[in-house]
């Protein structure tokens, strides 16, 4: 084959930098080079992208382990070794979560169970590894031995710990977060924008003319939480009203701790009029917590959901959530997945969706 007109296609969907590294890897494939790639100009011109482009998506072949970087002279195309060749011949898909499948809420454990159906549909298997709380270290060992024991192609981490995240980011195996990357970390991710969403939400409490509203959430240290964290407190700094109170109210997720942690806010000298409550399950908590306390939603209590249920439709007052309607993230998830198996990479970026805010009936106009 020709070296100055290899046979491969222009990048034209999806991310561009994506598309730059799948052109460049079919190129290597099909073996439209020698030992060397071309100048990073000369790929610009075959591709008919800019030069930034292209180091990126060299980037990520190098994390692929297919080409040296050498500053100053060609690049080098490197052989592929056993394990990169056995990766690429096998169909297992690793699933790495910090809580057991049977923990999960309803509409996550659904989204999860339909992107396991139409793998199999397409002939990939799925393995799981729920890597819980323990220390990094053993964190860290669990996915190792994980990786070692299994010829996975990819790997999927769920709302995992940053350990685990840096982990996938030190190694080749292609890997997508189904959640968020703390912002250190570079993977690939799909996620609910929940710092727009906190941001959002706490600017409607306000506009309802709440002036003590709180952020209930797990004390987790989930990227995802950390953003619901910082965009609640975006909320009141972006506000004109300089008498508005916002706290945060983190918990270990059992019952009693929020049932606690909720009596030392409402105990005070400033309880809140509104909450924004983290975790579907965590929302029926805090309104029985409420409704024992003699609080009733939304007469004396406001309250928005961050996340969605379907039972929040369902319940009378319905209850102020966000709901990423239409199937989004499951269709949103599928398409990056088939991209990460069909090109063995995706771009180093977060994929984030905001969904459409239902007011409800559990949200109280006040002053």
């Amino acid at each position: 084959m020709n070296s100055s007109n290899p046979a491969f296609a222009i990048p034209q969907r999806h991310s561009l930098v994506s598309q730059a590294a799948a052109s460049i890897t079919q190129a290597i494939n099909d073996h439209s080079w020698g030992e060397h790639l071309p100048s990073e100009r000369r790929l610009c011109e075959i591709l008919q992208v800019s030069r930034p482009t292209i180091r990126t998506a060299l980037q990520i072949l190098k994390k692929n382990g297919l080409i040296e970087i050498r500053h100053g002279r060609r690049n080098r195309l490197l052989a592929p070794s056993k394990q990169t060749t056995a990766r690429r011949q096998s169909h297992l898909i690793g699933l790495v979560t910090h809580i057991p499948f049977t923990h999960l809420s309803v509409g996550t454990y659904r989204i999860i169970s339909e992107m396991r159906t139409h793998l199999a549909e397409q002939g990939f298997t799925t393995e799981v590894l729920v890597c819980q709380a323990d220390s990094a270290q053993t964190q860290r060992r669990k996915l190792t031995d994980f990786v070692r024991q299994n010829q996975m192609i990819c790997c999927v981490l769920m709302s995992v710990s940053k350990e685990l995240q840096q982990w996938c980011a030190e190694h080749p195996l292609p890997t997508l977060v189904l959640g968020s990357c703390h912002p250190e970390i570079k993977l690939p991710s799909l996620d609910i924008d929940y710092r727009s969403v906190c941001r959002h939400a706490g600017g409607t409490l306000i506009s309802k003319g709440h002036r003590r509203i709180a952020l209930v959430v797990p004390h987790s240290g989930v990227a995802g939480d950390l953003a619901s964290e910082e965009g609640f407190l975006e909320s009141i700094r972006l506000n004109t009203h300089r008498d508005v109170r916002a706290s945060i109210i983190r918990h270990n997720g059992t019952a009693q701790n929020i049932a606690n942690k909720l009596d030392l806010a409402f105990k005070s000298s400033h309880p809140p009029t509104a909450l924004l409550v983290a975790k579907p399950a965590d929302v029926f908590i805090v309104i029985i917590y409420l409704l024992r306390r003699g609080l009733s939603v939304p007469d004396t209590v406001s309250l928005i959901s961050r996340d969605y249920d379907h039972v929040f439709e369902t319940v009378s007052p319905p209850i102020a959530h966000y709901n990423p309607q239409d199937d989004t993230f499951t269709h949103r998830l599928s398409r990056l997945m088939l991209q990460l198996l069909s090109q063995g990479y995706l771009a180093p970026e977060p994929n984030l969706i905001f969904p459409k805010y239902l007011a409800g009936g559990t949200v109280k106009q006040v002053g």
